[in-house]
């Protein structure tokens, strides 16, 4: 099985427990405003094997000690479930730590996806969820999909005990009004598997892969969020459990 790789961070260590080798993949449906890697959003021809990146990764296994491994971003690694299996299953036969990091997006209960979702949690240690707004029409606007396909995802990852770290980038005069927080919250409160909560400052690191792309860039002027608005947001979201 193929899969499409954008890059490669050999040592990662915001993306899960300990130092993580981690494959960002090529290709994503969400149009976020925010997003730094929009040079990801382009599906392309797969070219490397599961066997071969697993083969990369294991190179820097000593790095990772006892609580490291592979995570897996993008894009939007679930568009490409069928790599993300063969990928998994090897590295949990050489006893790897793995890690999913996604938005959740093209998460359905129909088949064959779901079947294919099943068989990926049996070798996915962690996920990491990315919900870009609680509120459904803020949501469409921000990303240009809607949002309740992903609150169902982090419901079923609940119901099957599936551990989980919720992550959430916080945007000036858009997820910053403190009632999309406590909304945000709620929701998490009633998940039963989240081991942490995670705010995420916006940044405008990216824009210029935009600019590159030929694209205007959406948040044109927007400041990063202030050190009140953050401290408001972690306290919130109860980020320090």
């Amino acid at each position: 099985m193929l899969g499409a790789i954008h890059s490669i961070e050999t040592f990662g260590l915001v993306d899960g427990p300990g130092v993580r080798y981690v494959i960002f993949m090529q290709g994503c449906h969400m149009r976020c405003k925010f997003c730094h890697n929009a040079d990801t959003w382009k599906v392309k021809e797969p070219d490397q094997s599961a066997e071969s990146v697993l083969k990369k990764a294991l190179r820097y296994r000593p790095y990772w000690k006892e609580n490291g491994g592979i995570t897996v971003s993008g894009g939007e690694p679930l568009l490409q479930i069928d790599f993300l299996i063969e990928l998994f299953t090897q590295a949990k036969k050489e006893g790897v730590h793995t890690t999913l990091d996604t938005c959740g997006q093209p998460f359905t209960f129909e088949e064959p996806f779901f079947s294919k979702f099943k068989q990926l949690m049996k070798v996915t240690d962690l996920v990491l969820l990315d919900i870009k707004h609680i509120d459904e029409k803020a949501h469409k606007e921000l990303t240009g999909h809607t949002n309740q396909n992903i609150l169902e995802f982090a419901k079923y990852l609940s119901d099957i005990q599936k551990p989980v770290w919720i992550r959430h980038v916080l945007v000036p005069t858009i997820n910053t009004d403190e009632i999309y927080l406590e909304r945000l919250h709620q929701f998490i409160v009633q998940l039963k598997n989240v081991e942490r909560v995670e705010v995420l400052p916006y940044h405008t690191l990216g824009a210029y892969k935009w600019k590159e792309l030929g694209l205007e860039y959406p948040l044109e002027g927007i400041p990063t969020p202030s050190d009140q608005q953050l401290q408001i947001a972690n306290t919130i979201l109860e980020t320090g459990k």
